[in-house]
């Protein structure tokens, strides 16, 4: 594949994109593409997690991004979150789809079924969750965390794939890299969350502040460690069920990326309308530079 380095937002904006898809653990790829060329964008927050991969899917253009980089070689939270998010709003996307494997809290939810969660519970601790300080306050509106419109057309594209699916939930997101003891996994059940992983918060959170529409389609890999019957959770028994979800992954994609409308019918593209509280006057400049992406459209 061709390389390209972005440099400036310029060059990437010639890439524009309205769909971002993010491949969670065991997706390092997207098969299927079109016309597939890479593209590396640089960001004020640094370089995204990979090289983009921009192609054609279901005869729409889209932009693939390996959450982890292709060899799985970062740490939950050594994720560069920003960079991820900025640079998908750089190549122009409107809609993320984010892939991601989560573990069971509940008997229901088995292995291998995905979940479309509309709420998530905080458990990091070690992460940049925002775009915003250094001169300039903004407080979105996150009662809602995911978008409504894309969470609905992901349910019906696993059904039309034949997976079995799960509307709505609580993902509780944990910090990691390790999994949960049995306390913090009883724990969990009793606040009766419904899926546990270490990534989606957080890109949940700054793809609102970039207002861009976000949903997550989490496949159950296990049943973390409260399960009477599945009390540990291996690395073995995760990426088996890691393999067999993925080719359930590509089918659910392609439904999904042929399905969404044109047209958003949703808040998250006017999310920072209100939520930009520093008086314009008292911005510094390098900040105004570095968010141009981001706040362009609401700072003269």
């Amino acid at each position: 594949m061709a390389r390209a380095i972005a440099k400036k937002k310029k060059a990437a904006k010639s890439e524009a994109v309205r769909i971002g898809i993010i491949g969670g653990s065991g997706l390092y790829t997207m098969p299927g593409l079109s016309g597939a060329r890479e593209l590396r964008v640089k960001t004020p927050f640094g370089y995204p997690s990979d090289a983009f991969v921009i192609g054609e899917l279901e005869g729409q253009q889209v932009a693939f991004l390996s959450r982890h980089g292709r060899g799985h070689r970062l740490l939950p939270s050594e994720i560069n979150y920003r960079a991820n998010i900025y640079a998908m709003k750089l190549l122009g996307v409107e809609r993320i789809i984010s892939m991601s494997a989560v573990g069971s809290l509940r008997e229901e939810l088995k292995p291998q079924d995905f979940v479309i969660p509309d709420q998530f519970f905080d458990r990091t601790r070690h992460r940049a969750d925002t775009f915003f300080g250094t001169g300039l306050a903004a407080h979105i509106m996150f009662d809602k965390p995911t978008c409504a419109q894309v969470a609905a057309c992901l349910g019906s594209a696993c059904e039309r794939a034949g997976v079995r699916v799960h509307a709505g939930g609580t993902y509780v997101c944990m910090e990691g890299p390790q999994f949960s003891t049995k306390a913090e996994s009883h724990t969990y059940r009793q606040l009766r969350f419904d899926v546990i992983g270490m990534t989606n918060l957080t890109e949940a959170k700054l793809a609102r502040e970039a207002e861009i529409c976000y949903a997550t389609c989490a496949m159950v890999t296990d049943f973390d460690c409260w399960h009477p019957d599945h009390d540990a959770v291996t690395i073995g028994m995760v990426i088996e069920n890691l393999q067999k979800n993925a080719e359930h992954a590509q089918n659910v994609l392609r439904q999904v990326v042929r399905a969404l409308p044109a047209q958003r019918d949703c808040k998250c593209g006017s999310a920072l309308a209100t939520a930009l509280i520093t008086d314009r006057k008292m911005i510094p400049a390098a900040t105004k530079k570095k968010l141009v992406a981001i706040i362009g459209k609401y700072i003269s």
